[in-house]
């Protein structure tokens, strides 16, 4: 291939690829399609995964803590992270469910009751 032939350098296309990546970012950014929410409610803390174990079955797990804890809030399971203890979220199974933190009945809410709110009389 002579020089004649070659239009474009292998720099010159990876400097327009990533240029264009740069630019497109800038643009969805100024116009406001990136959503960067501060609003920590409905945000998922994590996924987890609930593993059945079977008498004398043994089960290996990482030695590495989750930087997570569990917390009983108002009843129900709470996830919370250790670096932010105000970054917590009730544990739900796939039909939005809260779980529960002990065997006992379900504390039944008219409507959902937030930290420092009294919970709704029934009537």
């Amino acid at each position: 291939m002579s020089q004649s032939e070659a239009r474009f350098t292998i720099r010159s296309l990876i400097a327009t690829a990533i240029g264009t990546i740069i630019v497109t970012i800038v643009v969805l950014e100024a116009s406001g399609r990136i959503d960067h929410s501060g609003n920590k409610d409905h945000v998922p803390v994590g996924e987890f995964e609930a593993v059945h174990i079977k008498p004398g079955e043994e089960f290996r797990m990482s030695p590495k803590s989750s930087e997570l804890h569990a917390v009983c809030e108002q009843g129900f399971l709470a996830i919370a992270a250790d670096v932010d203890p105000d970054f917590r979220g009730i544990l739900v199974d796939y039909k939005n469910r809260g779980v529960r933190c002990s065997r006992g009945p379900a504390p039944v809410h008219d409507r959902p009751v937030h930290e420092g709110q009294e919970p709704a009389d029934n009537e």
